[in-house]
């Protein structure tokens, strides 16, 4: 009967970092300078790639992708972000947290997906270099790019269609600076079930496969560079995958300790800076550790 008198809900609030004004005005500060050079970096990396010969790769084609699902990630939160550090009312409409909700779990997964094909990459190219071409082709890399949206893609649905069977009959105040399907799972007055399925079935079948991807093939590439007899050799090898090591290091760490750790009320406040590391951090250093790691990228600069 509860449920059948709860209005439908039309706006959300969301309490950000700090009510302090001086506080927010620093953060508004740092937060859009963070952006704009996440999308100079991000821009700045898809044009180079585009443009120079020598990175018409498959490394550099995946990289390529990765850039524009870290720009689109970026985009989807962090504007909106800002606008609340000048704005005295932090809300969001209904229609703004399902699309924030449907873009950031799409480009969330898809970069999960990106980040282990990057991975099998730099195990074909390091344990099996002489069939590399001929696995790696231009088909096939295309065919894992489009496979990683389309997972993606389907996560985005299955996180919406698990917030349309939710109802918010007491408080609407997401304790984040965004919408995110874990805090509106918990505000829910209505059953659940069916959104805990689709977030646990995702997070269990995506994304511990993709972290399962990148552990093999790292584990086969460290088997393979301690393999080689010069120092030179191994050098070489290691330094062809440290970029992506890195990069994979950031991002699933904050990931899974957001996701995975036990929930506490007295750990929100960590929370939130754990998720601006993977929101915010992540898609500003992806194009600086390519960049000033890898020497192919540096020539071509």
């Amino acid at each position: 009967m509860a449920e059948s008198n709860c209005t439908q809900v039309t706006e959300f609030s969301l309490t950000g970092f700090t009510e302090d004004p001086v506080t927010q005005v620093i953060l508004f500060l740092i937060f859009l300078l963070t952006y704009l050079v996440t999308v100079l970096g991000n821009l700045g990396m898809i044009v180079l790639i585009r443009a120079s010969p020598q990175l018409h790769s498959p490394m550099y084609y995946f990289l390529g992708n990765l850039a524009f699902v870290d720009l689109c990630s970026s985009t989807v939160i962090t504007p909106k972000m800002l606008v609340d550090f000048i704005s005295e009312k932090k809300g969001i409409a209904y229609a703004g947290c399902v699309a924030q909700v449907f873009i950031f779990d799409l480009f969330g997964l898809t970069e999960c997906f990106l980040l282990a094909t990057m991975a099998y990459d730099r195990y074909v190219a390091i344990c099996h270099p002489l069939v590399y071409r001929l696995v790696m082709s231009p088909e096939c890399c295309f065919q894992l790019v489009i496979g990683s949206y389309l997972v993606g893609l389907a996560n985005g649905m299955g996180q919406t269609i698990g917030m349309s069977s939710l109802s918010f009959c007491g408080s609407t105040v997401i304790d984040l600076f965004f919408c995110d399907i874990s805090p509106l799972i918990a505000l829910s007055t209505a059953d659940t079930t069916l959104s805990h399925i689709i977030l646990r079935t995702s997070a269990s079948l995506f994304g511990v496969s993709s972290i399962l991807v990148v552990l093999v093939s790292y584990t086969a590439i460290i088997s393979t560079i301690l393999s080689i007899s010069s120092t030179e050799g191994k050098r070489k090898a290691f330094s062809t995958c440290s970029s992506h090591l890195t990069t994979v290091s950031i991002f699933y760490g904050t990931s899974l300790f957001m996701y995975l750790k036990p929930s506490s009320d007295s750990s929100r406040e960590g929370d939130k800076w754990a998720v601006m590391l993977y929101t915010m951090v992540t898609p500003l250093l992806n194009p600086f550790i390519y960049s000033l790691r890898n020497k192919q990228v540096k020539e071509a600069l």
